[in-house]
């Protein structure tokens, strides 16, 4: 199977209300703002969007409000994973029935596939839910405690996962991706998943990278990307520096929960975080404007 995403790809907020319930409303208006600022695609119920807060019920919702809001303006990736295989393979049958463009899977991270092989039967098994959407196996071992090697799932993905496709990598080991990315002269799409780390990737081969802060800083990144293709280095690294100040910044609020905080800030609030993730409170959420502030957030992240 043939899939390709390039460019920048947000990983989306589950907006939500103040009681804690889904405000799909939302999801027209932050696709919108994706598409004007330059992203080139949409990951569903992502560690960003919150999956594991969520019933199965409401990340089906979520699913079909970010697919209809992207239909025919930006590819969306819908994020199946779960420790239930069946309950994976329930919502990769969703995501095809409603018309997504592929599908990604985190492995079962409570009870552990103890090896590569046992990993490829997992993802067979959800992969299965919905043959015909390209699939992509989420690694992220810092959060899964998931650490498998890569490059033999994609020599085993080869003859036995036909609708496999490549891999969201995010993990910071640069060497492991620039095997992934060269194996069989870059048979597999590997997408870099740590937005800090952007120019990184690009310089072993990536073409594309989900990330959260793709939301609010698009277009630093793409300005990032802009002076690596053009060769103007020293502009790509202060690129990313910028962004790995903004980054370190909302990392001493919480990291994940700052970054929903920044949607507000930037026009798009997109509510507050499930248990047991603590949103930011008023006062904390004006401290951490004040600290983007200072490093000049709202000037280089924002369009220019």
């Amino acid at each position: 199977m043939s899939f390709r995403m390039t460019g920048l790809v947000a990983a989306v907020f589950t907006p939500m209300r103040a009681d804690g319930s889904l405000n799909l409303d939302r999801a027209g208006p932050v696709v919108d703002h994706l598409v004007r600022e330059g992203v080139s695609g949409v990951f569903v119920c992502g560690s960003t969007g919150e999956w594991a807060s969520l019933t199965t019920d409401e990340r089906m919702k979520a699913a079909e409000a970010f697919v209809e809001a992207g239909k025919g303006r930006l590819p969306v990736v819908v994020h199946v994973g779960h420790n239930s295989l069946a309950e994976a393979h329930t919502l990769a049958t969703h995501a095809g029935q409603i018309g997504a463009d592929a599908i990604s899977a985190t492995p079962p991270s409570y009870f552990k596939p103890a090896s590569v092989e046992v990993l490829a039967e997992c993802l067979a098994h959800i992969s299965a839910g919905a043959p015909e959407l390209p699939f992509y196996y989420y690694n992220i071992p810092g959060i899964t405690g998931v650490e498998l090697d890569m490059l033999e799932l994609l020599q085993l993905a080869a003859d036995k996962l036909p609708a496999f496709v490549g891999i969201k990598y995010s993990a910071s080991t640069v060497d492991e991706l620039q095997s992934l990315l060269d194996f069989e002269d870059g048979r597999f799409d590997i997408l870099h998943g740590r937005d800090e780390m952007l120019l990184s990737g690009l310089s072993t081969g990536a073409l594309g990278a989900i990330g959260t802060t793709y939301n609010f800083a698009a277009p630093l990144y793409c300005r990032l990307i802009e002076a690596f293709n053009s060769g103007d280095m020293v502009q790509a690294r202060r690129c990313q520096a910028r962004s790995v100040d903004m980054i370190r910044v909302c990392r001493e609020y919480g990291g994940h929960t700052a970054f929903k905080a920044v949607m507000g800030l930037i026009g798009l609030d997109c509510g507050p975080n499930r248990l047991p993730q603590v949103s930011l409170d008023p006062d904390e959420t004006e401290t951490l404007k004040s600290e983007l502030e200072a490093i000049g957030f709202f000037q280089w992240a924002r369009p220019q």
